[in-house]
């Protein structure tokens, strides 16, 4: 089933680098999936948090970014100013 014997130990030792708030694995159209929940506060930490998930375990990566209501809250006056500034 699981080609690389070492993958449970990699998988730990990335969780324990990207400091993973939350892990969790299940099955997508198929595929295994592992969603790490990460804090990143600013873009050039990405390459950083992606490229061992790329070169170190050819996994397939997706990044989805997510807010918390809180930040929604806080994020929703400016988006309404931006919005209109589109319109008409």
């Amino acid at each position: 089933m699981l080609q690389d014997p070492n993958l449970l130990s990699k998988l730990q030792t990335y969780i324990n680098k990207v400091n993973a708030e939350a892990t969790y694995f299940f099955e997508e159209e198929g595929d295994r999936v592992a969603a790490f929940i990460v804090d990143i506060s600013r873009a050039n930490e990405i390459p950083v948090l992606l490229e061992p998930l790329f070169s170190g375990m050819g996994a397939r990566v997706e990044l989805h970014p997510i807010m918390s209501f809180d930040d929604l809250k806080n994020g929703i006056p400016q988006a309404v100013v931006e919005a209109n500034s589109y319109r008409n």
